[in-house]
């Protein structure tokens, strides 16, 4: 093993984490038959990109023996975790099943204390406090701090689950973690690849196709952003009130939700941001179809992608009107996103994607849809439904929570998900660049600092 350093000044002080010399693989608690599962339709529509997660443990923290036997038995039910993604003979990624088992790095964060962490600066550190993984499907980085608390970070390969997906196995691990054979138990996953098999023949309509041309593309027909536009993204976390939610909520109208008024809101900001050759602002919203596609919920158990991500496109100048009210946008943002959340789409879409195999497709909203590459582009992802009040390893729940999703595209990565407090309040993930960072901080209504009073008490 290698004894390795690595160095980052953090509040004044210096955050030092031994990585690579305390690295081992837990494996299942049983073995696992190797064979090979093909990736759904869905999942074939991500590019190889990782997603992390991480929570913030105040003394007693979970202990590295209980987490690891806790992650050997649910490795069990959760298989496809413990292998790794190949390719078939198509050259389309695929899983290879089997006891490879999950990396387990042990690091320590030195004389650092856990409440010198600054985490809504998430580049000055919280990047150290999560796996970069380098095989396999998931890591996992528990880092130990001089006060007795300690960070759990896990990284996911995005090819292979979604946040509901990423979801379910937190929840799962914590509860082995508890002993769940004497309460709760979460039900098994299912991998079965018939609930997003395609249809033959497939019944698509032109409308359909007209909705699917619009939101998917062919990457060969794609064209991508310059590597130096996503190389200047900053990463940030914000705090926002629960008061400051309905607010926004209220300015919305009638029978928006949340989210909506909130994505209305950043779609607003964007025409702020936005440079003087961005004449177009993209807004996409991240839609989970699981609901959608079974409404007597044999979904609510599916591990994978389920996503789409349906966008609009509105001029940098027409978003910036006194007159355009949030109201207005907010109309827009629902119109777009309930014609996209059918079941008709979703089946839809993973006919379209099985015509089109072996060829890979992504979501143009990346790219910033009809805008093109020079729109200002943001992806909104709800992480309402992150199980920050389940994630107890079995010493109490967690202080804060996050995910972390520094991915390589040109277009801005924004993820809102519940405080660890229960208060109402949001926790707020942001990817984006530089302008559109220094207009959310300007704004006082909304975007607040995440300070370590709030954090830790």
């Amino acid at each position: 093993m290698v004894n390795e350093t690595t160095t980052q000044v953090h509040g004044g002080h210096e955050l030092l984490l031994l990585n690579s010399s305390t690295t081992t693989t837990v494996k299942p608690a049983l073995p696992i038959h190797e064979h090979r599962m093909p990736l759904s339709n869905l999942d074939l529509l991500l590019p190889p990109l990782e997603v992390s997660v991480f929570f913030c443990y105040l003394h007693p923290a979970p202990t590295m023996a209980a987490l690891k036997a806790a992650l050997a038995k649910v490795l069990v039910k959760y298989y496809p975790l413990a292998g790794e993604v190949v390719p078939n003979a198509a050259g389309e990624p695929e899983l290879l099943c089997g006891s490879r088992g999950v990396d387990f790095t042990e690091a320590s964060a030195g004389d650092a204390m856990l409440r010198e962490l600054r985490l809504g600066m998430v580049d000055e550190g919280v990047q150290m406090l999560v796996p970069a993984k380098k095989s396999g499907v998931v890591s996992v980085q528990v880092t130990k701090f001089k006060c007795g608390g300690a960070v759990v970070g896990c990284t996911f390969d995005h090819r292979v689950c979604d946040a509901y997906s990423i979801n379910m196995f937190l929840v799962a691990w914590a509860a082995a973690s508890r002993d769940a054979g004497h309460g709760f138990t979460p039900p098994p996953p299912s991998f079965s690849r018939s609930l997003v098999a395609p249809r033959d023949p497939s019944p698509r309509t032109p409308s359909t196709n007209a909705l699917i041309d619009r939101l998917f593309s062919p990457l060969s027909s794609t064209p991508l952003p310059p590597a130096s536009v996503s190389a200047t993204a900053i990463n940030r976390i914000y705090h926002i009130a629960a008061a400051d939610i309905t607010a926004l909520q209220g300015l919305a109208g009638p029978g928006r939700t949340k989210l909506e008024a909130f994505t209305a809101h950043l779609w607003k900001l964007c025409s702020r941001a936005a440079s003087g050759g961005q004449l177009l602002c993209c807004m996409g919203m991240v839609v989970d179809g699981r609901a959608r596609m079974s409404s007597d919920g044999a979904m609510k158990t599916y591990f994978g992608n389920v996503l789409t991500i349906p966008y609009g496109v509105i001029s940098r100048d027409d978003l910036g009107r006194r007159d355009m009210s949030l109201a207005d946008v907010a109309d827009d943002v629902h119109r777009w996103v309930r014609e996209a959340a059918t079941s008709e789409h979703f089946r839809g879409l993973i006919d379209w994607v099985e015509a089109l195999r072996p060829n890979p497709a992504a979501a143009r909203a990346y790219l910033g849809g009809t805008g093109g590459v020079e729109a200002m582009a943001c992806i909104v992802s709800s992480g309402m439904g992150f199980p920050v009040g389940e994630a107890d390893f079995g010493t109490g729940l967690p202080v804060f929570a996050s995910y972390h999703f520094p991915w390589p595209a040109g277009a801005a990565y924004v993820m809102p998900m519940p405080s660890a407090h229960g208060d109402g309040d949001w926790i707020v993930y942001v990817h984006a660049a530089p302008e559109l960072v220094k207009v959310m901080e300007e704004d006082p209504t909304v975007y607040k600092a995440l300070h370590n009073t709030y954090v830790f008490g």
